[in-house]
């Protein structure tokens, strides 16, 4: 690949360097640049410009990562769609991701242009969570890299998911002179929504003195309950595999693999098996919900994933979980919850309140499209989409429009001044999101309901392009050289969006947050075709 300055009249099929603003337009870096954008620069008198140009032998940066994903991407992980250079690994089940470490290490060994990163190995990943991220550097990477990286890949998936399954689980409490029933009670209320996260249960409880006679017992007792794994809570830390726990495990014939482990708090911790059993002997910190060291355990327990004195005896690095005064301010403030990466939410709004005065007397939404109505085909595709549901904005007409949308909205929310603007029923949807979607979510794209046109598989390119870390908060469509609708607005523009008056929608943010705006081409005019006269009303009967 060739990178450097040159005169913008040979620049034809290069690919941008840098993002540049011009007249009525901003064209962003990775732009492959056609005769039309040359004649942009030229008309604001700019003759010289940046670009990378690739060579015979070179991959480009997008067929590249998806290359390297797909290579990497195991059982129950999806590959995301390549853009600008990354490609992501997705979740597919509730489990943990796994990987060779060793491995990602040399394959990020390989050359610069190409990085991996990923989830702490043995982490818990939920459906839809990104759990990767595949980064090639440059617009472009020698062939001869690739193949060095998928030779270091080899036949063997890296990254996969191990989903967590359905256990029975016996616990075993000790108690001592005097102690309170209570304090069992709420061990084992504890260790059951512990499990109970993980679709497990607590199938058989034994509560005993804490005396190896007694714990011998309740572990040959438990042994005929056809327990998946055993738990054995102590009344008293253990203190050395001779101690009463361990010593009595060896007692009834089973075995203890490993005591002790750096993590703290769990340090305290053995694990070990009778007769094909895994038996954990939990640290008195498990009494707590908060993490310890027994939840990197119980988590590999659950998912089948094996776990050796090796395993526990390496988990030192980032082992202290307890939150002390020396750390100085922590990054996320403890009463506020834990957030995971994961692939943007983004929620779809519809739209479907004006009175089509343009149109006479009849509601276009409701007109009759290839037997059916014409709000109720963009509905199909926003529901179709990677869109987070669909709130619908209801007006003109509101019982007819939600009786033709009844089938797809995840909510309707009716905007009583629709007369007013497009503005008020934006507002009026913005306003109900948060009520409307379930859970957190990350932008917005705003459809229109007389662009029935707009495909499936636009508002995914769209969805895919999002990334505000790069900044790609919004995302226009762009066909030919007009820009189109909907558009994809990240959360923080919706107090800006709630301030805006009349007939304008948010257009004129675009000109305000351009560093923030991708374009995004759609090889198709549907992103630009809306039903607004009887004219596009004719011409889109004969085109469906």
């Amino acid at each position: 690949m060739k990178f450097g300055p040159v005169p913008v009249a040979e620049a034809e099929g290069t690919i941008l360097a840098h993002s540049a603003r011009l007249t009525g337009r901003i064209i962003k870096k990775g732009h492959i640049l056609s005769t039309d954008d040359l004649s942009l620069f030229a008309d604001d008198g700019i003759s010289e410009i940046t670009v990378a140009r690739l060579e015979q032998d070179d991959v480009t940066e997008n067929d590249a990562a998806a290359a390297i994903t797909t290579a990497l991407a195991g059982q129950n992980v999806s590959v995301g769609k390549a853009f600008t250079g990354r490609c992501n690994l997705i979740a597919e089940a509730h489990g943990l991701i796994t990987f060779d470490r060793d491995r990602l290490d040399q394959i990020n060994l390989v050359d610069e242009t190409v990085t991996i990163a990923t989830m702490p190995a043995n982490d818990i990943a939920s459906p839809s969570q990104l759990i990767a991220t595949i980064k090639i550097i440059p617009f472009a990477i020698p062939k001869s890299v690739l193949d060095a990286a998928l030779k270091v890949i080899g036949n063997e998936p890296l990254v996969e998911i191990a989903p967590f399954m359905p256990k029975k689980i016996g616990l075993i409490m000790t108690r001592l002179p005097g102690m309170k029933e209570s304090i069992l009670d709420k061990t084992m209320q504890t260790a059951a929504t512990r499990v109970r996260e993980f679709s497990s249960e607590i199938s058989t409880e034994i509560r005993c003195d804490h005396t190896e006679h007694d714990v011998i017992d309740a572990i040959n007792a438990m042994a005929e309950k056809s327990c998946d794994i055993i738990l054995i809570f102590g009344a008293s830390a253990v203190v050395d595999r001779a101690d009463v726990l361990p010593a009595a495990l060896v007692a009834a014939g089973g075995r203890v693999d490993h005591f002790g482990m750096p993590v703290d708090p769990g340090n305290l911790l053995f694990i070990g098996g009778v007769d094909g059993t895994p038996v954990v002997g939990m640290p008195g910190c498990a009494r707590s919900p908060k993490l310890n060291g027994f939840d990197w355990v119980l988590w590999r327990l659950l998912a089948n994933v094996p776990i050796m004195p090796r395993d526990i005896m390496l988990m030192g690095s980032g082992g202290l979980l307890k939150e002390i005064s020396e750390r100085g301010q922590l990054r996320q403030d403890s009463s506020e919850p834990k957030t995971a990466a994961r692939e943007p939410k983004i929620a779809g709004l519809l739209l479907a309140a004006g009175s089509s005065r343009r149109m006479g007397k009849a509601n276009k939404l409701l007109t009759d499209v290839d037997g059916r109505a014409m709000v109720n085909r963009v509905a199909e595709q926003i529901t179709a989409s990677k869109a987070e549901g669909l709130l619908v904005v209801t007006g003109h007409e509101k019982d007819q429009v939600e009786a033709a949308l009844k089938d797809h909205a995840t909510a309707f929310v009716h905007n009583s001044d629709y007369a007013d603007g497009l503005s008020t029923s934006l507002k009026s949807g913005l306003r109900a999101l948060p009520d409307a979607m379930e859970g957190d979510w990350d932008g917005v794209i705003v459809c229109l309901g007389d662009m029935p046109l707009v495909l499936a598989d636009h508002i995914d390119q769209l969805i895919r392009a999002f990334d505000p870390v790069e900044g790609r908060s919004i995302c226009v469509p762009v066909h030919g050289r007009k820009r189109g609708n909907p558009v994809v607005w990240s959360k923080q523009f919706i107090a800006e969006i709630l301030a805006v008056t009349g007939d304008i929608g948010a257009r004129h943010l675009l000109e305000e947050h351009a560093d923030q705006v991708i374009e995004v081409p759609i090889d198709q005019d549907g992103v630009l075709f809306d039903v607004d006269t009887p004219d596009r009303l004719a011409e889109l009967k004969k085109r469906t």
